[in-house]
């Protein structure tokens, strides 16, 4: 055993001098980094002992926390670190305990000491970050806290990470003096059931813990914010001339030129509306996009997001259900994906305003009015921007199985989700995301356009995720780090790539639909990649569950994020799992509905039904076992239509399946499976559910060749016209009641 307490007490005369140093540095150290320390009284309200544990950013945190806690806390210090010359006399000023890590008896003598009622302060990670985020998190402090039955009580440092005593440079913009804020928050105690024992108890334990940080890192971050503000915060951050939006056709654009753009785009835009209008923008996703969204949000105007493939029944309903009275967009798109015909079709309703007529009109006037206006956007917008709580944009759900409806986000919502993410995924400005999804898609706007933007993540932007063979080669061109997309996107990349072309990603993540073994197992094979599977909502900002490199497991959609609650409840005729409802900051102020325009339908009480059924494990991994609506009911029995698709994926992975449910006479209701495989041997489905145990009334007694099965504009399958094209080819099935999504 080799942990070593700290040094006898020095005389009286030396403990006065060791005392007035501390104060001393205590003071310099305030000053000279404005440190600003909340929640203290949290601390001081812990009867008994506690344990103090902060995530790990500098060099400087533990000075930091020794001159803003009381000195009765004892810090934790590695004994090797403890012996480094620059590192004894801050040791002098402060109680220690020394820990060997390669003692294995080390973390009981530090158990011993919390009994004894001391308070420790312990870095949880064991080092510093290289990361900006979470590193790992080790399972002695959370040992320390379960055999102790202490007070945790959680400390973030935010700030440190700037200073030339971390180890992000190279990775953020570095600064001399950046102010330094200490959060603690209230004391927690694990809850462990007394039947785990041994490897499992610490597991839990150390899980808990993380948990626990990963939550204080989200519930310390401000967001009581307007996106504009967050932008104007992202740059005074980052700086200015840091580029960090990208296109094909834009180049590099820098924080300084958005911000300027943006207000000058925003003050013409405002000439031709009202505050608080709602304002259409249909645009492709490129650097013009994100310039046309941030100038609405900086004079108080609302973009809705239209997504042009939807065809015109559902672009006209979204119009009215949102109350557009004025619409955005450019000539060239049009022109370029052929929606003339859409046009004319606005045209009718709604007022079409190209922004190459903007840009036009824009003189030099306008241009240094600009200028002039980013230097005080602080104080210049705020009258105009509105509050957090105020709606910030309206997406459209899909539209895959109905009519799609309008979903009011508040800025408070997707800074909550931007917030919730960046606790759990480690990202920072030395990556590149790749972003193809459309900015119409709440997975593409907050991850992919959002949330890089705001973290200060340089993000290159393509308009159409579905150039198979461009965007692998762009991902490769610009040594992309982090790239979004959809099974149907990320399947047709990794059949078209060059084996190399993802050389340089680090993480590859997936949503809006079901993950498919094959697409996981050939990026793997083929890039050595493995693709993080999320989950989410149109509704929740999208962001609800992820998979991370810290906590994965195949088959999931990962663990909740933090400031999430959940219940599932039990639905008739399904035995495993239930349905899933969700409440947290990220849930949305309400839907806008075509038969009420302008009207929000606020979510019940705060908790939004998902419509998924799911199975949630004893570690938080959640399963998705199906939408409720895609359950159907065959001989007494609920079906998961996507497990019939998970069943026809595995017999014939090479090709595309969809799978619907129709009435029957004898059955109740029978499935049908489409697909775009030219060869199929119907028998093959029944031979291979035997030999995986699953019931036969999974298996679609009909299968139905198409060209091509129809996608929406996210990448989900298009339901209702995949429905139209079979009552076109089967007799007996019946057309949709619904229009189209598709083009």
């Amino acid at each position: 055993m080799r942990a070593v307490t700290q040094a006898p007490q020095p005389s009286w005369l030396r403990a006065v001098i060791y005392h007035s140093l501390r104060v001393v540095i205590a003071s310099v150290i305030k000053f000279v980094y404005r440190v600003e320390v909340r929640g203290l009284e949290n601390y001081l309200s812990v009867k008994g002992p506690a344990i103090l544990v902060a995530n790990h950013t500098s060099f400087l945190d533990a000075p930091l926390l020794a001159t803003c806690l009381p000195e009765d806390v004892t810090f934790a210090i590695n004994s090797r670190v403890a012996e480094q010359w620059w590192v004894r006399p801050w040791l002098r000023l402060v109680k220690t305990f020394r820990i060997d890590p390669a003692s294995p008896l080390a973390t009981k003598s530090l158990i011993r000491t919390v009994r004894d009622g001391r308070n420790c302060v312990i870095f949880p990670e064991g080092r510093i970050t290289v990361t900006g985020a979470l590193m790992k998190i080790y399972e002695g402090p959370g040992m320390v806290a379960d055999r102790t039955g202490a007070a945790v009580v959680p400390v973030r440092i935010d700030g440190a990470q700037y200073t030339p005593f971390s180890r992000l440079r190279g990775k953020v913009r570095i600064r001399l003096f950046p102010k330094i804020k200490i959060s603690v928050l209230e004391p927690r105690r694990f809850e462990i059931p007394d039947e785990a024992r041994g490897r499992i108890r610490r597991q839990i334990a150390a899980a808990q813990l993380y948990d626990l940080m990963s939550d204080m890192m989200f519930r310390t971050s401000d967001r009581s914010l307007t996106l504009f503000e967050a932008l104007l915060d992202a740059r005074d951050t980052h700086h200015r001339k840091a580029v960090i939006l990208e296109d094909v056709a834009t180049g590099p654009m820098s924080y300084g030129r958005l911000v300027i753009g943006s207000l000058v785009l925003g003050r013409r835009i405002a000439d031709m509306t009202e505050p608080r209008e709602h304002v259409g923008v249909m645009l492709p996703n490129a650097v013009g996009a994100a310039v046309t969204f941030l100038a609405l949000q900086a004079y108080g105007r609302v973009p809705a997001m239209l997504n042009f493939t939807a065809g015109p029944a559902n672009i006209a309903a979204a119009c009215r259900a949102a109350e557009v009275r004025t619409v955005l967009t450019a000539r060239a798109f049009i022109e370029r994906a052929r929606l003339e015909t859409l046009i004319e079709a606005l045209n009718k309703t709604v007022r079409v305003v190209y922004l190459e007529d903007i840009r036009a009109e824009l003189g030099l006037a306008d241009k240094l009015r600009g200028l002039a206006a980013a230097r005080v956007a602080r104080l210049g917008y705020r009258k105009y921007a509105g509050k957090p709580h105020d709606p910030a944009v309206i997406l459209f759900t899909s539209g895959s199985e109905g009519a799609p409806k309008g979903v009011v986000l508040s800025h408070m919502n997707i800074l909550a989700n931007c917030r919730q993410l960046a606790a759990r995924i480690d990202f920072n400005p030395a990556d590149l995301v790749f972003n193809a999804l459309p900015v119409f898609h709440a997975f593409g706007l907050t991850g992919g356009l959002i949330l890089p933007l705001l973290w200060g993540v340089r993000t290159f932007l393509y308009p159409s995720p579905l150039h198979y063979r461009i965007v692998p080669e762009l991902a490769y061109a610009s040594n992309a780090t982090i790239m979004f997309g959809t099974d149907t996107f990320l399947s047709g990349y990794a059949r078209t790539a060059h084996p190399y072309d993802f050389y340089s990603l680090r993480y590859a993540f997936a949503g809006a639909e079901k993950l498919r073994e094959e697409t996981s197992r050939s990026w793997m094979e083929k890039f050595g990649v493995r693709i993080l599977e999320g989950y989410g909502a149109t509704e929740c900002a999208p962001g609800l569950a992820v998979n991370t490199p810290m906590h994965f497991r195949a088959g999931t959609v990962g663990r909740l994020l933090p400031g999430i609650e959940y219940r599932v409840t039990p639905v008739e005729g399904i035995e495993i799992g239930g349905r899933l409802h969700v409440s947290g900051p990220n849930v949305m102020l309400g839907y806008l509905r075509p038969d009420r325009p302008g009207e929000i339908d606020p979510v019940p009480a705060g908790w939004y039904d998902t419509g998924d059924i799911v199975e949630v494990d004893a570690q938080g991994f959640v399963r998705i076992l199906g939408r409720a609506k895609r359950f159907a009911k065959v001989a007494g029995e609920m079906v998961s239509l996507a497990a019939a698709e998970a069943l026809a994926s595995a017999v014939w992975p090479d090709g595309e399946h969809a799978v619907i449910a129709v009435p029957d006479g004898r059955r109740g209701e029978r499935l049908i499976l489409a697909t775009d495989r030219k060869e199929v041997d119907p028998a093959s489905l029944s031979a291979h559910a035997r030999t995986q145990g699953l019931p036969e009334f999974l298996v679609p007694k009909q299968i139905v060749t198409l060209d091509t099965l129809p996608v929406l504009g996210s990448g989900k399958y298009d339901y209702v016209a995949i429905r139209d094209r079979l009552a076109e080819a089967i007799d007996g099935v019946p057309k949709s009641d619904q229009p189209s999504g598709g083009p």
